[in-house]
């Protein structure tokens, strides 16, 4: 199979042929639709996250069909539609975190695309209880964002509460899908960009922003919460003073650059800063679910999978609206 390699941080991805991986037990094998390009792939690359396995095949948006299927799958069938998210093994029942309902905090998670292989390749192995059913409403490209910048971007949204002015900072993949669901609950969304990026402006008041400006300045009115998607670090003194007393302030990133002192007077008043980890199962069902009802459309640029180089330089320089989509082999369907 044909297959994106990365064999270094900071080196570009290689084409090259690797053996059709076996499924174990408890994994389904999946031929490789699409796979959305997610900025923790860039972090990876560009070794910010620092324990990748190596050579590793990235991607974690994955959208395919089953292939073949191990001894011990239950509940899925060959020939199935299936998505495999970022998260893709916990231990189940050894750690305080599996025992407690926070399988996103695991000791012994693994991840796709980072300790396992993924979706840059036109076959993957994934294991079963962790793969998540697809409505059919969605087609292959469409449905891919979901698997993580929706995924991780709803359970950061369920983290501000019943917040109803929304900040949402850095308006890329995340945002786009998550400004709709908030504008179907009947919230308001306050979209900061880049300094000058009039043309990501335009499309956060497209989708329903009710005000879209740069990230360096205050918002027209205070906001009951706000959501960081981009990795900027100073980006959180500059939320922290854009929300009410008691407000919050959630990092949705994996990673992000270092964060500036701050006077402690705009985090008192019992505002919140905290950081979402990861996703759970629950959170993959409970979104998937709630997706289709609003229902969220993703805006999708297209790659085939031997220029994914291509592909995440224009995740990294802005280059375009919504999200980025790998079409595997051509199979992805529109």
């Amino acid at each position: 199979m044909r297959a994106m390699i990365l064999s270094a941080p900071r080196q570009p991805l290689r084409l090259i042929d690797l053996p059709l991986p076996k499924p174990n037990p408890e994994q389904v094998l999946i031929r490789v639709h699409a796979c959305a390009v997610c900025r923790t792939d860039l972090h990876i690359v560009d070794g910010e996250l620092i324990e990748p396995k190596l050579p590793l095949v990235l991607g974690h948006q994955i959208v395919g069909t089953i292939e073949d299927i191990g001894e011990r799958v239950k509940g899925f069938t060959i020939g199935q539609r299936v998505g495999v998210p970022w998260l893709g093994y916990t231990c189940g029942v050894h750690c305080r975190y599996c025992l407690s309902d926070q399988e996103n905090l695991c000791d012994y998670a693994g991840f796709t695309g980072y300790n396992f292989d993924g979706g840059y390749a036109e076959y993957t192995v994934a294991d079963h209880r962790f793969c998540l059913t697809l409505d059919p409403s969605y087609s292959d490209l469409q449905v891919a964002p979901l698997l993580c910048a929706g995924l991780i971007g709803y359970r950061a949204y369920r983290m501000t509460g019943d917040a109803q002015k929304l900040g949402f900072y850095g308006f890329g993949s995340s945002a786009h899908i998550l400004i709709q669901l908030a504008r179907y609950q009947g919230r308001q969304v306050f979209a900061f960009t880049r300094s000058g990026d009039i043309e990501g402006q335009n499309f956060a008041r497209q989708l329903g922003a009710s005000w879209a400006g740069d990230s360096d300045v205050l918002p027209p009115e205070p906001l009951d919460a706000a959501i960081i998607f981009a990795p900027m670090g100073q980006l959180v003194p500059a939320a922290l003073r854009a929300v009410v007393k008691g407000g919050t302030v959630v990092c949705a990133g994996i990673h992000m650059s270092k964060i500036p002192a701050f006077p402690y007077e705009i985090l008192w008043q019992e505002r919140v800063l905290r950081s979402v980890a990861n996703l759970t199962r629950k959170d993959g069902e409970e979104f998937l679910a709630l997706a289709p009802k609003v229902p969220i459309q993703t805006q999708v640029s297209l790659f085939p999978l031997a220029e994914a180089n291509e592909a995440l330089n224009a995740l990294r320089n802005g280059l375009f609206d919504g999200s980025v989509v790998l079409v595997i082999d051509g199979k992805g369907s529109s």
